[in-house]
């Protein structure tokens, strides 16, 4: 499900920019997902206990709302979405290398090669996805979307350090809500609210990638990060990607071409490299609430 929401995200998002601004677009679909988990946390998270926690919130949001969804918004502008979903995505490789020294996991030979492989696959269906279209990449496209997965990593890093203090639910709902009035706010300054037509697609595109491509998506990704090492689970993202591009092919007319099948082995060899290790303990076990 986490493979299927985020690869159609990025798909989702493009047809929504056609119709807005990029920030203002970012702001408010953050700000539905949020708003949606709060509704959610209220019902079953527990309690937020923002006074104790109000740190961990607040560098949540800075590096998994107003940081990484800014930057890839920009990017997926800047980029056909299959090139900048690659970009992004070299979250896993990022997390793993900081989850070494700030989680203490380990950082063997196989990993270090599945990760590589992992992220070769990529490269090979990115290839595959800008044939004939040679010369199209925006160098700050490329910027955007590399600053965009440093800083996905370095919150997803954060989220498994403290994750036994904060709510699953409540570590979605209130940075979301926090970071999309940041991002809306900051549209609303550089952006034109006029610029945005109301129609049927856009707002199918912004409730979509803010209901699923935020609110569920990133409940099922945070449970997936405290139930295991930080760097295994990544590690399976690599296939969102993979279905980011065969999405744009099929219902944004994006060039594919042959490497999709090579990306998908390279990808799937990765996953496997990184995860074929006996786990020396079991994860933190912990549940929302």
């Amino acid at each position: 499900l986490l493979v299927l929401f985020w690869g159609s995200a990025f798909a989702v998002v493009k047809v929504g920019l056609g119709y807005s601004p990029p920030l203002l677009f970012a702001g408010l679909r953050t700000l539905i997902g949020g708003l949606a988990m709060v509704l959610a946390a209220f019902l079953w998270g527990g309690s937020a206990n923002l006074h104790r926690d109000w740190p961990v919130f607040l560098v949540l949001a800075l590096f998994n709302v107003v940081l990484f969804i800014g930057f890839q918004t920009y990017a997926i502008v800047y980029l056909p979405s299959g090139s900048a979903a690659v970009l992004v995505y070299l979250q896993p490789i990022l997390v793993g290398l900081l989850a070494w020294p700030i989680l203490g996991e380990t950082l063997t030979v196989a990993k270090i090669t599945g990760l590589l492989l992992g992220f070769s696959g990529i490269v090979a269906v990115s290839a595959g996805s800008l044939s004939g279209a040679a010369g199209a990449l925006s160098p700050l496209g490329v910027t955007l979307g590399a600053v965009s997965a440093l800083c996905w990593a370095l919150g997803t890093v954060f989220f498994k350090k403290y994750e036994a203090r904060v709510s699953t639910l409540w570590a979605v709902a209130v940075p979301f809500v926090a970071g999309g009035a940041v991002l809306t706010a900051f549209g609303l300054s550089v952006e034109e609210w006029g610029e945005i037509t109301w129609n049927t697609p856009f707002v199918a595109s912004i409730l979509y990638s803010g209901l699923v491509g935020i609110s569920l998506a990133w409940v099922i990704w945070f449970a997936l990060v405290r139930a295991g090492e930080a760097s295994r689970v990544a590690s399976y993202i690599f296939v969102v990607p993979l279905t980011a591009v065969l999405i744009g092919v099929l219902f944004l007319d994006e060039p594919l071409g042959y490497t999709l099948l090579i990306g998908a082995a390279f990808v799937v060899s990765g996953i496997y490299l990184v995860n074929r290790e006996p786990r020396s303990k079991k994860g933190a076990g912990a549940h929302p609430g």
